[in-house]
């Protein structure tokens, strides 16, 4: 399946809540699946990041040749001065285990590098998801540390320096 990637825009939440209102989708996100009221509010956030870099920011992953909704990418910067960025996935159930995830972090690394703006590109993850770290680890990213996020259990996993 040929995918591409699209920044999510204000018509966009009901994509959006697709994923965050799936309680098997945020399992091993959040533990639960997010109430619609947070999840505008998250929304709204994630919109404004998106005005920060063009090349930066959440993207709808779309099937190529139907424009059907598949799931969320990120390639996130806090700010312009940033010299890193967080790169994240969420996809839909039914697009588990085709190799999608593969395609979009292949994609999101290559975009990073080619912004000259990142030396340090990190994911989180939690550390019972096997499939995503082992997609990571193929692409190079190495393990940092174990850490917990509002009492969830995380683990960071950075970029290898040498192939930023």
């Amino acid at each position: 399946m040929n995918i591409k990637l699209e920044k999510f825009h204000a018509q966009d939440f009901d994509d959006y809540y697709q994923l965050v209102g799936n309680e098997e989708v945020m399992a091993m996100i959040t533990e639960r699946a997010i109430p619609q009221e947070e999840a505008e509010r998250d929304f709204q956030l994630l919109l404004a990041n998106n005005q920060l870099h063009p090349n930066f920011g959440h993207f709808k992953i779309l099937n190529t040749n139907t424009n059907e909704y598949i799931g969320l990418a990120k390639l996130e910067i806090k700010s312009l001065s940033d010299n890193e960025a967080e790169l994240g996935y969420m996809l839909l159930p039914s697009y588990w285990g085709k190799g999608i995830a593969r395609k979009v972090s292949q994609h999101l690394l290559e975009e990073a590098k080619s912004q000259n703006l990142i030396n340090k590109i990190f994911a989180i993850i939690d550390p019972k998801n096997i499939a995503s770290r082992k997609i990571l680890t193929s692409q190079g990213f190495i393990h940092k540390e174990f850490k917990d996020y509002d009492g969830l259990p995380g683990e960071i996993l950075e970029l290898k320096q040498s192939l930023i």
